[in-house]
Parts: C-alpha cells; structure tokens; sequence
C-alpha cells in the first residue's frame, strides 16, 4: 500500500532521494545519519553536519517566533508540517500553550479565510458531491489499508468556529483538529485522515472569487446531501473499519441529526455536541465544587439554541437526571434563547432538538417584550433569577452590563460561561464579568483570555477548550476499540478533566490549563477507555487500562528509517 511502513523497529520505506525529503513523516532534515543517507540516496542532498531533534526543535521555535503575526505563525506551522511531520509536533508539543491558538481556534480561522488565496500543498481528501461516485476511489488513493487508520475528522464546512460558511476552506479546521488530536493526545498522525465534504457554499464572496479552490455553487441539501453522506460513511467505514468517525463544524440543520442517525451504525463522535458539552459539564462541576452545591439546583439559562447550546443543555440536563432528577424536571430547569429571544413552545419554525427546551407560552404571558415581539436575556434574567448563564450565540457583547448585574444581584457566585470564538465572537470579555459582578463570578470562556485583576485577586480565566477532551476522548475510544462513543464514556471523560483542577482558591481557574494538556488527555482516555469496557462496548480486551493507555500514546520522536 504506502511506500513506507512503521514497525515495531522503526520505519521501513521504498522511497529514495528528494522522495524520501518530501514524505514528511519520514523526512528528519539535518537528522538522517550517515548510513540512513547513504542507504537512502541523500548523500549530497543535505548539509553535511548532523543535527538531533532537540537542536531541530530550537531552530524552529526561533523561526516562528520570528513571524510578524498570528496568520504569519500558522502558515509558518502549515509549512514545517508539510516538510517533518515529527518536527513539527515536537515543537507544538513542547510549546502548547502559546500554539495552540496558532494552529487552532482562534487563528486557524484567519487561515480558513485565507485557504483558496494561501494553498501550498493538499492535505488530506477533498470529497466533493459533485461526482459521489468517487468517494470510495478518492478515499481508496490515500493509499492505505483496513488496519492503517484510527480517525478520520470530516466536515463540510458549513459552521467554522464563530465565522460561519468557508466551503471547502473547512479542510483546514479538520487538519487542525487533527493536529491537536495528536499533539495533546498522542494519537498517531500517520493513521488519521483530515476530510472536506464539499457540497458547496452559500457565502456569495467565495463563489464569485476566481481563486476559491472548492464548488462554486450554492449549498445542496436534500435527499442528494444525505446520500452523499450516507456514501462517505458507508466507504470510509468499510475501507477504514478501525476508523472513530468525527464529525465537526456541520450546521445545526445537519449535525444532531447525522449524529443521531449514525451513532449506534459506527463509531462516531461530534465534538461540538459532544465535547463542547462535556467540556462545559467539567466547568460547571468544578463551579460546583466552589459552591458547595449540586447541579441539580442549578437554574440555567442558554444564550444560544443551535448545535452547540442545545448540546450542552442535554449533557446538563443528563448530568442532573444522574442526580435524580426526573428528565421533565430537569428539562424545566433550562431557558433557552435564540435569535429570536426566549424559545416558546408557540413559535413557529422550532429545530427539534430545541423542542424540548421551549418553555410553555403561557408561562411567559407576562413577560416584557422587545418591538419584535422577543422576550430578551435581561427579561429571563429578571424573571428566572439564573444561578448559570452560558452563551453560545457567537453574538459579541451578547451578555449586558445590565443584564450582568441583574444576575449578580440575585445570585451570589453567578456563573458565567461566554463560549463564542474566536475572542471577537465572545458575548463579554472576563474584565467586564468581574468588573459588574463585583469579582463574585466564576468564569470560563471559549477563547484565551489573559488573567484579570479585581478588588486585590487575580483570577485566572478557565478556558473552556474542548481540546481538554477531544483529543482523550478519541485515544480512549480508539484504545478500546469501542462500538460507540457513550454518553457514560463522554460523562467519564468530564469527570476525569474536573478531577485535573484545583478551583478552590480564590481566583483559581475552573478547568485545568492547555499546558497540561498531554497529562489530561492521559486522565481522559484513561476513563473513557475504563467505562467503555464497564458498559461492555470494547471490541478488545483491556486488562492494565492506564498502562495500555500510556503505550498507544504517540511520542515526537524520530524514528530509524531502513531502505527496503
């Protein structure tokens, strides 16, 4: 199949000469030895002194930080990665705190804008439905075998961070997830597969630009988008039947329901459902443990009804019926907002994934309305007295001084969770939640944001990642084998990330910090691979858990390459 294999030794490749320097998980550079030159014809193609990783890893940190700006870093990251795979994940591995938002939200989403005008090289495999009938030859030519892959992340770009439609430019967000998916969580980046789904793009300015590189037509949807999707899993899922299937940045008309169509077909995993609410659920039951109280207590309101708000609500609303709660009543303890205010249950054009949420019309006959006819956030925020307000509206300055300060009134540690990014997308920055909530509340956002100082505290600001999961979640899965990705699997997953925190001091962060993201992906696929087997889903049998976990875990290093 390929022209290099990985054994248990090393690297074994049929390549030779400038092949072997353009293969970028072979190529080490100024790393090849003196035999390794000669058995792969280098000799004269490289610089005669021979240099280790380390001294690699130095030069190449100097490079980046010597870029001008964020997107001039990502292309930077993008061109070490497409010349030694190795390298590249060595330096984003030592460095994880400062590249992570290089490589991922929220600079990747200038990257993504700029993908038709900035391409260099393909990565990955561009799916277009234009010609569904070659799915299975586009995914047969990356050229490997049943055995060879454990992830493939898909998308079709639809909902890209908080920017919206970018089309085919959407490859870029699988390729950084996948990136963070190995860096953090040690998964091998030799058996995943970064995938587009082009079924074209709705965003006039891409369609109109000669240079974009992806459909230029509107968006199909229908019968012939869910058939070109039931092809892509049907293929990838025979060719790849190892393979844990991502789904990311669909639109909320899509996601929930190709996730719930497929989840008990194959093994499969939505991280901006599922891992955007596993994540929060460690945030608020680190919030908890401040507090002295239970979830269940909790009244909540959602500033944000589509893929990402409704899928927090359920990992909540599960969490409390884990409590005790019956589902209608922990159901009731939710007020969800969309675009047009307070969801009722007499508004037409109700997603049914939001149906549930939608509080009865009668109930809120009372409640003041905008000239639209909407009932706002400060309006639920008065009437419901929310203990936990979160928001996923990638509406910026969303969440009022007014509306802030009414919530701190009635609530005394408020929680407050601005989720939108990237940072120009968050519905308030964590100076202004302090600032109006007297220090009182207790904060995590989507983006990075810098510590804030009030009243004589510094409070570090908890950011609520989902690297902190995805990337243990996928190595748990895939060290299990297992059938499917649980709700008691992604309940383990937020547990294990809660443990990883120490919020109890005032100003202490919520949720552990991206440095420590390689030691809490550890702690996550620990859990999430222990409960798969509890619940009976692991296709093999794990005996040792921790130290089978630690094994799978792919390290940045070189290894010997042998000519063969």
């Amino acid at each position: 199949m390929r022209r290099y294999r990985v054994t248990g030794s090393g690297i074994e490749t049929s390549l030779r000469g400038h092949a072997v320097l353009h293969e970028p998980f072979i190529n080490k550079g100024t790393a090849f030895s003196l035999e390794e030159r000669a058995a792969l014809r280098l000799t004269g193609l490289l610089p005669p002194a021979i240099k280790t990783l380390d001294q690699q890893a130095g030069r190449a940190y100097q490079q980046f930080r010597r870029q001008p700006d964020d997107l001039a870093r990502n292309v930077y990251l993008h061109a070490l990665h497409d010349r030694n795979e190795v390298l590249f994940y060595r330096i984003v591995t030592e460095h994880l705190h400062e590249m992570l938002p290089i490589v991922y939200t929220p600079t990747v989403a200038l990257a993504i804008e700029q993908f038709s005008h900035q391409y260099r090289r393909p990565r990955g495999i561009f799916l277009s439905i234009d010609h569904p009938e070659q799915v299975e030859e586009s995914l047969r030519n990356f050229d490997a075998g049943p055995d060879d892959i454990d992830l493939i992340v898909a998308t079709d770009g639809e909902r890209i961070l908080g920017i919206g439609d970018w089309g085919a430019g959407g490859i870029d967000i699988a390729i950084g997830k996948l990136a963070i998916y190995s860096a953090a969580g040690g998964i091998d980046p030799t058996r995943v597969i970064p995938v587009v789904l082009d079924v074209g793009t709705d965003r006039e300015e891409l369609i109109d630009d000669p240079q974009y590189l992806g459909n230029p037509h509107p968006r199909v949807r229908g019968e012939r988008y869910d058939a070109f999707i039931e092809q892509y899993v049907r293929c990838a899922s025979r060719l790849f039947p190892r393979a844990l299937l991502h789904w990311e940045d669909f639109g909320a008309g899509n996601a929930r329901r190709i996730l719930e169509h497929y989840r008990d077909q194959v093994c499969t995993f939505n991280d901006d459902m599922q891992g955007t609410g596993a994540t929060v659920l460690a945030a608020v039951t680190s919030a908890m443990r401040v507090l002295g109280q239970s979830l269940r207590e909790q009244r909540v309101v959602m500033f944000g009804a589509g893929t990402a708000g409704i899928g927090i609500a359920d990992q909540l609303r599960d969490a409390m019926v884990r409590e005790g709660l019956p589902v209608g009543e922990a159901t009731r303890r939710f007020w969800c907002l969309g675009r047009h205010g307070l969801l009722l249950d007499d508004q037409p054009g109700l997603r049914d994934f939001s149906r549930p949420y939608a509080r009865p019309a009668r109930e809120a006959a009372s409640y003041a309305r905008d000239g639209g006819g909407a009932i706002s956030l400060l309006e639920v925020v008065t009437q419901v007295r929310p203990t936990l307000l979160i928001g996923t509206s990638t509406t910026a300055n969303a969440f009022s001084e007014p509306a802030i300060r009414e919530m701190a009134r009635q609530a005394q540690r408020p929680i407050i969770f601005p989720l939108s990014n990237p940072t120009q997308c968050s519905e308030a920055t964590p100076a202004q939640l302090y600032a109006w909530t007297g220090g009182r509340a207790l904060v995590a956002t989507g983006s990075p944001f810098d510590p804030v100082s009030q009243d004589g505290v510094t409070h570090q600001v908890a950011q609520a990642n989902n690297a902190l999961l995805f990337p243990g979640i996928g190595l748990g899965t895939i060290v299990a084998r297992a059938r499917q990705v649980s709700d008691g699997m992604l309940a383990a997953a937020a547990g294990a990330v809660a443990a990883m925190a120490d919020p109890m001091p005032m100003g202490a962060p919520l949720l552990p910090g991206v440095e420590q993201l390689r030691a809490v992906s550890l702690a996550v696929a620990t859990a999430v691979a222990a409960r798969a087997k509890e619940e009976g889903l692991a296709r093999v049998p794990l005996r040792d858990v921790d130290a089978e976990v630690r094994a799978a875990m792919w390290m940045p290093v070189y290894r010997p390459v042998r000519a063969v």
